[in-house]
């Protein structure tokens, strides 16, 4: 049960704001939580999650440690996160290279559009007689709908500029650290 670990691992947001990103809608999220609390009782010198937090918010200087190692993992994650998606792409390319589309990636984007399509009509044509809730759930839907579309198009049309950029800012941070 992963939950109450990321949920540990989101208390110490407060630290690091940018933790919430990494935890929230990340297929390695549970792994993430366990390197952030490891991360934070190893600074501290703790057992338990709750310590090193009341720790932390009691020293200044080890939240400055704490902050500075995150950063370091963090860039860490966004290679994974880069890697696993240029694997991705060359997962595709050979799918084409044989001849076969990617039917999968068809049917999700399609879903997707379809669904959101579906959710603005409904808002459309009967939000004065569906109660705010209702609105509020529909319009949720939408978002993520919304969402799908906007991360297969960042995957299907590669980095933006201002990516590329950051991601040769990060290649050189490493290559200066390493």
């Amino acid at each position: 049960m992963a939950f109450p670990f990321i949920a540990a691992a989101l208390s110490f947001a407060e630290f690091a704001p940018t933790l919430i990103k990494w935890l929230s809608g990340n297929k390695n999220a549970d792994h993430i939580a366990s390197e952030i609390i490891n991360i934070a009782k190893n600074i501290t010198q703790c057992t338990t999650p709750e310590e090193a937090l009341q720790r932390m918010r009691d020293n200044r200087a080890l939240a400055d440690d704490f902050q500075l190692a995150v950063y370091k993992s963090q860039t860490e994650w966004e290679i994974a996160l880069l890697e696993d998606r240029q694997l991705a792409r060359e997962r595709d390319l050979e799918f084409l290279k044989a001849g076969h589309a990617n039917r999968r990636a068809d049917l999700m984007v399609v879903s997707a559009a379809l669904g959101l399509i579906l959710c603005l009509l409904s808002l459309a044509f009967y939000s004065d007689v569906l109660p705010g809730e209702a609105v509020g759930i529909i319009s949720t839907i939408a978002g993520i709908f919304g969402g799908c579309l906007k991360d297969a198009f960042a995957f299907e049309f590669g980095s933006s500029r201002g990516s590329r950029v950051k991601d040769s800012t990060v290649a050189a941070m490493l290559e200066r650290v390493g």
